[in-house]
């Protein structure tokens, strides 16, 4: 529309005009010494708020009022951080951030183009993917083997689930956005869309192969076994979100369709998703790059099954301002993430709803002394709880343009952070925090007090033996 192109121009340069404005007072207010008679305003910091996270939260904002316009917001954005740091850091550069640099002490930094790279094929590459599964015919007759009413609706969400635990919460969602769009004839509530998204992240939460997080803990030493724990929290939530997700659907919707006469489903198409599905895992596994084995399978499959490419150029929108939105959250500093505690652990399942949940999880790792089973809960189902929180909240609004609305994510998707909160809970209940598990032996960490692992009082690494903390 006309007056969002003009409004989003005017935001622009606004946010661009008080970023310069604002730095270049901060600059000659450093030159005469005024930052140091008070500190409120410095180069890199307002009342000590980086500028870098005023630009990112303007983002957030702008993304939540023009939800038709998300890739020119997250653009723009990305525009005003580079901006920034070119402007006044004299050691950023974007090439050093992609492809990696030597830092002060000699040592590689390793570059984050692969990831990059991955989402800019991932995301059209499933897109493909969930096209051919619905040409299949395989949803139309799903209806006849699935219960009616609110049971429905869950046991559908709960098959998105077991498949997110063996492959990515991406293709998971949007085969489940298939089915429900083949199920309900495109009517699905916007409530079911983020349930949806939830169910993915769920699945992946405890399995080493079903999300990036818990693949990046795995691979820095810990137990898969210990780490699977997560699994409880993350079946807790789930049941709370698709038994409240399924009434909000079928509510909407009344019941299932099923359709008249006989339906063949295409074997070769069957088989063909499930080649794509085995490349992304076993090329994720070996080569770090489900990417490139998505669309070998892809290409080669076209010479046997009729395949619409132009279904890729309609997920490009979404790609482009998943990628962007990734890289300006990677540009916000977060030199570290709080004292591993039980409040802080919960803190950042809130946070990873907006800062992308692969670098909170590297800061988790670096600090140590937390219970990875319930971090790898928080950061993977907390991304649920907005939209663009997690890169299948992106990919079913994608499929769903409607559920592309901040505040309707939050009003008809409130069961997600009810249910990761009781998630949580459940998980206290029955296991109790415990640090010490699932650790190797060279990274072991210090015992705490039970205070310090709730987070009352800050962590010494000087306490008695660890107390392990069962709230009954």
């Amino acid at each position: 529309m006309p007056h969002i192109d003009k409004l989003l121009k005017i935001g622009a340069a606004l946010v661009l005009m008080a970023l310069g404005v604002s730095t270049a007072y901060a600059s000659g207010a450093a030159a005469v010494g005024l930052e140091d008679a008070d500190g409120w305003l410095t180069t890199t910091t307002i009342y000590g708020i980086r500028y870098e996270m005023i630009i990112f939260a303007l983002i957030l904002v702008g993304v939540a009022i023009f939800y038709n316009k998300t890739m020119q917001v997250a653009l723009i954005g990305l525009l005003a951080l580079c901006f920034y740091k070119y402007e006044f850091l004299a050691d950023f550069s974007v090439i050093n951030r992609l492809f990696g640099h030597v830092n002060a002490d000699g040592e590689w930094v390793k570059g984050s183009w692969n990831t990059y790279l991955n989402l800019l094929l991932m995301l059209p590459g499933f897109s493909i993917l969930a096209n051919i599964f619905e040409e299949s015919k395989f949803p139309a007759i799903l209806p006849r083997y699935l219960p009616k009413g609110t049971l429905g609706a869950m046991v559908l969400l709960g098959f998105v689930f077991i498949l997110s635990t063996f492959l990515d919460n991406i293709a998971a969602a949007m085969i489940g956005c298939s089915m429900a769009a083949a199920l309900y004839k495109n009517k699905v509530h916007i409530g079911y869309v983020a349930a949806i998204c939830a169910a993915s992240n769920a699945g992946g939460a405890g399995s080493v192969v079903g999300d990036t997080t818990t693949t990046l803990i795995w691979i820095y030493g810990k137990d898969p076994l210990v780490i699977a724990h997560a699994f409880l929290p993350a079946i807790v939530a789930f049941l709370v979100v698709a038994f409240f997700a399924g009434r909000e659907q079928h509510r909407y919707t009344q019941d299932i369709f099923i359709p008249e006469g006989g339906v063949s489903v295409e074997k070769k198409r069957i088989v063909l998703v499930g080649c794509i599905l085995v490349a992304a895992i076993l090329f994720n596994y070996f080569l770090e790059f489900p990417a490139l084995g998505i669309w070998i399978v892809i290409l080669l499959g076209s010479l046997f099954v009729k395949i619409k490419f132009r279904v890729a150029l309609s997920a490009m929108n979404s790609t482009i301002f998943l990628v962007a939105l990734v890289f300006c959250a990677e540009l916000v500093p977060i030199d570290s993430v709080p004292d591993a505690s039980i409040l802080s652990t919960l803190a950042i399942g809130f946070v990873s709803a907006v800062f992308n949940n692969i670098p909170l999880t590297q800061l988790c790792l670096i600090k140590g002394g937390y219970d990875w089973a319930l971090i790898s809960y928080a950061v993977g189902f907390g991304g649920s709880m907005i939209w663009f929180g997690s890169s299948a909240g992106v990919a079913v609004c994608d499929m769903f343009p409607k559920a592309r609305s901040f505040m309707n994510w939050l009003r008809y998707g409130w069961h997600i952070p009810f249910g990761f909160v009781i998630g949580f809970g459940v998980y206290l209940l029955l296991i109790g925090w415990d640090p010490m598990k699932g650790n190797p032996p060279d990274q072991m960490p210090q015992p705490i007090t039970q205070e310090e692992a709730i987070g009352n009082t800050p962590v010494h690494h000087m306490a008695d033996p660890v107390v392990e903390v069962d709230a009954e």
